[in-house]
Order: structure tokens, then sequence, then C-alpha cells
């Protein structure tokens, strides 16, 4: 396609742009990944020890990939909204302006933290291979797309409109539109109000929240109709997830406790553990909670040392567990431990539905063999972190999963894709309660006579915010949608996970900038949003393992 005619296209909408611009940019992570994977090689093997030697170049990798993936989802929502009718301006410029930023980033440095920037050069790339990818499309999209020009008016459109409410929409049929806007309605009503004041107070979510969650379908939403859930699809989850961490992350995350439990018990117990638990997880009668992670650990499973041991008809637990969400109201604990302290490893690990009586802040763990402190924290709250420590700990034996020893981190590993799509979604809804919260600061805030969304360096932080959320927004729904099709997609969701956690943290960020001072001010909810935001580079794999775990999937093939 010649110049002039990538004028014409893209004078229409910056979708054809994108279609020429992207062969190359394949292209590029195709060689990248070949020159990242001779870094690693060891006699024709991926070593370990190089891929850990060339973590900047292997992670700047994951980010390049990300990058690509996100332009093709950009460009597939672009065609749907086309074929649909419904593709307008403001979806242009929110295309425009994200793929030209990050056309502009692959070729300029992309950011994969405040500090750290990954160039090409770093990954072993030529420069006679970037100057290949850098075609007149590539080179079109970035000198049109985030333009001073394009995010004025950007702003000026969703300025006066009801924000971003429906830009970036997946594409939801009328039962999953409805379910938004449900969600939305109970958050506005019942959440919203009240979450900077649970927030402030380090409070529990009331109770009553919880049961009206229940009585909402969260807790059941993926599981089956056979075993009492709504047997609805990943993509639900991630609607559910995005608009109720809108409201306030804690109680969007309520429903990750269950969903890891249901995934676990659905794709790994035995069929009377299946019968016995998941309707009671669906209705919400139980609430679980995940113990994974121990001190000295981390993110390093292989390395678990709380072990049971088996006394008759129980196992008997020893150990400690830290960073554990919500334990004190949990009446079920999937508890990973090992069972075989000879096997080396992963091979040694079980997983355990291990039963205990609800706590209060007064008693928490009313229990023989569990006691725990808890951890107090900037943000992510409303269900409160502990450190469980267990001193003979009885679990019933029948209470193994899949009633197999060895089986735990397997069993764990399946549930990894879901958890990280349902993580990225729970950072779009902070990320939109954070662009929420500065436009409308932005908005009524008057400085010098006029508001401050007057001013083009506020306006054009929002721009990015806007545009950043349509782009997570594509590739989250999209891990979804692979994963609802019983495809592999843990490269999808971890690329999802990875970058709507950046997305979240920087707009958090740019909102408290826009409150100025008041930001800063514990009144105000967008500190609260800032904290919140922080956690999600963290949990569910920090962003440095996730890179990692990119990586090695891309340079193995």
């Amino acid at each position: 396609m010649n110049a002039t005619a990538l004028q014409a296209d893209s004078e229409a909408n910056a979708v054809a742009l994108i279609a020429a611009a992207l062969p190359g940019f394949e292209i590029l992570l195709e060689e990248a990944v070949a020159a990242v994977r001779q870094k690693v090689l060891v006699d024709g093997r991926v070593s370990s020890a190089r891929l850990e030697q060339e973590q900047h170049a292997a992670h700047g990798l994951s980010w390049l990939a990300t990058y690509v993936m996100a332009l093709r989802e950009l460009k597939a929502y672009g065609e749907r909204l086309q074929a649909e009718d419904r593709y307008g301006a403001i979806e242009d410029y929110a295309i425009r302006i994200g793929a030209g930023e990050y056309a502009a980033q692959i070729f300029g440095g992309i950011p994969m933290s405040q500090g750290e920037i990954v160039r090409l050069p770093a990954l072993g790339l030529s420069a006679k291979a970037v100057a290949a990818a850098c075609s007149d499309a590539a080179e079109q999209l970035i000198a049109e797309g985030n333009t001073p020009e394009n995010r004025a008016r950007f702003v000026a459109l969703f300025s006066q409109s009801q924000g971003l409410a429906s830009v970036g929409d997946p594409g939801l049929d009328e039962t999953l539109e409805a379910i938004r806007s449900e969600m939305r309605r109970f958050c506005e009503a019942q959440v919203t109000p009240h979450a900077h004041e649970w927030h402030l107070a380090n409070e529990y979510i009331p109770l009553p929240v919880v049961e009206q969650m229940a009585e909402l379908g969260v807790f059941g939403l993926t599981i089956p109709e056979e075993f009492g859930g709504m047997g609805l699809s990943k993509v639900s989850m991630c609607v559910v997830s995005e608009e109720l961490s809108r409201g306030y992350i804690g109680v969007g995350s309520l429903g990750t406790r269950s969903e890891i439990a249901a995934e676990l018990i659905l794709n790994g117990g035995t069929d009377e553990q299946k019968a016995y638990w998941l309707p009671k997880i669906a209705s919400g009668e139980i609430l679980p909670t995940a113990v994974f992670t121990e001190p000295n650990t981390g993110s390093d499973l292989a390395s678990l040392r709380t072990k049971a041991v088996k006394d008759g008809e129980v196992w008997k637990v020893y150990g400690n567990k830290t960073w554990i969400t919500h334990p004190v109201r949990a009446d079920i604990m999937t508890l990973l431990v090992r069972t075989d302290p000879d096997a080396p490893g992963y091979r040694g690990l079980s997983m355990l539905i291990a039963e205990k009586p609800r706590g209060t802040d007064a008693e928490p763990f009313p229990v023989e063999g569990l006691t725990g402190g808890e951890i107090e924290v900037l943000g992510y709250r409303g269900m409160k972190e502990y450190e469980l420590a267990f001193d003979g700990f009885e679990v019933k034996g029948e209470n193994l999963l899949g009633g197999v020893e060895g089986q735990g981190f397997k069993q764990l590993m399946q549930t990894f894709e879901a958890a990280r799509i349902q993580t990225a979604a729970r950072a779009l809804g902070v990320a939109q309660s954070a662009f929420d919260l500065g436009l409308r600061y932005a908005q009524e805030r008057i400085q010098f006579g006029k508001p401050l969304i007057a001013f083009p360096r506020v306006a054009d932080k929002l721009a990015m915010m806007a545009a950043e959320l349509v782009i997570a927004r594509q590739l989250t729904y999209f891990a979804a949608r692979e994963k609802d099709a019983d495809r592999r997609c843990d490269l999808e969701a971890g690329m999802a996970k990875l970058l709507g956690a950046r997305v979240a943290w920087a707009a958090a960020d740019n909102a408290l900038q826009i409150h100025g001072g008041n930001g800063f001010a514990l009144e105000y909810p967008v500190s609260r949003v800032l904290c919140d935001a922080r956690i999600l580079n963290i949990f569910e794999g920090a962003a440095e393992i996730q890179a990692q775990v990119i990586a090695r999937r891309l340079v193995e093939g």
C-alpha cells in the first residue's frame, strides 16, 4: 500500500494503518525471539541460568510481544466495530492515539517500570532489522497517532459524553451487558459510597454486602449449572470483576477466592468433592481463601516447606504461610502443603481443602492448631491480610484434593490462566476508577479562571489514560475468549496481567497528580485508588516473574 492510499485510509480511521504496519512489527518480534533465544541457549537448549542472566533482554522481549499483541487486538477491536457499524470518532481517536504511542515506544523504548526502559538493540536486534520494521505505515501511524491535536479532540469528545462508559467495549452480548449494568448499579448503591470509609477504617467489607453479592451470583458465575452455578464464561468473569473493582478492588477481589477454589475443585477434585463443595461455593454459603505463599518462598513454590503428616484419618499440618487474604472469615482454605518430604521440588506437594470455623477480630482463629497475625497494608483492604502458623492443625483425610498425593502443584497451575485473566480485569476496574476520579476533578476544579481539563498537560494525561484503558481491555477480553474456547492461553493471560497492572498504576498515579495536593490527602478517594493499584504489579505473579514466564514461553517456542 503506497503513502497516498495510506493517507486516504487514515483519514477514515486508524484501523487500516495498524493493519498495514502490523506485519513489520510481527516480523520484528520473530527476529527478537530468535535473537534472545541465541542469548539463552546452551548446547541447543534454553538455560535457566542464562535466561536469568539475560533478564533485561528476556523481559524486554516479553514487553515487545505484549505490545505487538496489543496492536493486533486494537486492530481486531476496530474491525469488529466497523462490521457492526459502531465505529465512531471517539473510538478512532482512542485507537489512533494508543496505537501511535505504542508503535513509537517499540522503536524508542518500552517502559518495563518507571526506571527501566528496554530498547530494541538490547534484545540483540540489528539496525537493519529495526529499519525494516519501520515501514511507511509504521512511520505514519506514529506521526498521525499520539499528537497534541488528536489528544485535544479525544478529550473534548469523551468529556462531553459519559466518560468512557462504552469506549473499549469488547462486544458483549445482551446477557453480559445486563450483567454489567446490574453490577454497576449494585456498586453505585452499595459499594462506591462506602468504599473509602471501609478503607480508611481498615474494616471488613460488611457481610450484608457479601450476601448481596452471593444473591447476584458473583461466587458461582463460572461454576457449571449442575453444581449450582450460573455456568457462564470467563468473559462474564471479566465483566463482573472489572465492574466490582471499579467500585472497590476489595469487593472485586472477593470473587477471586471463590474462582480459584472452584477451579481447583472442578479440575482436580473427586466426584464427591465436586458434588459437596461446588454448590456451597456457588451459593456463597462458604467463603474460601487461598493459602499458598510462605514467608521465605514467595514465587518459589518448589521450596515450599509447610508439611502435612497423615495421622490416622486426618492430616496434621505444620508450618507457616503469609500474605493470606481474608482467612479470618473464610470457611475453607485451599492449602498447598508438602506431603512427601523425600520428593524433590514440586513433586511432593499436595492440595488440601482445609475446613475451619469463621473468626472475628476478637477471636480470629477459633480452632486448635491455627494462629495468625494481621499484616497491615497500604491498600487492598476490606478482607485483611494475615500470616498464619499451623501447629498440628487437622484436615480430614477425605479432603485431599483429588484423593491423590503429589498433584498439588499441577492442580494449582491449572488455575493460573483464569486467575491472571481475572487480575487483569480487576486492574481494568481500578484504572477505570482512577480515570473517573481524575476526569471529574479536572472538570470541576477551577484554577486561573478555568477548569483543569483546559490545561493541555492535564488533558494529555486523561487522553493517555483513556487510550491505554482501551488497549488493556482488548487484551484482557481476548485472553478470556481464548480461555472460553479451551485454547491454551497462559501467554495471553500473562500479557493481559502484565500490561493491565502497569496501566492501572499509571492511571492512578496520573489521577492523583491531577488532584495535586488534594490527591495526597487521605480524605480523597484517589489516595485509596493509588494504594490499591500498587498491589496489582505484585500479586498473582509479580511483574518480573510474569515477564520471565512469558519470555520462557516465547524462546522455547
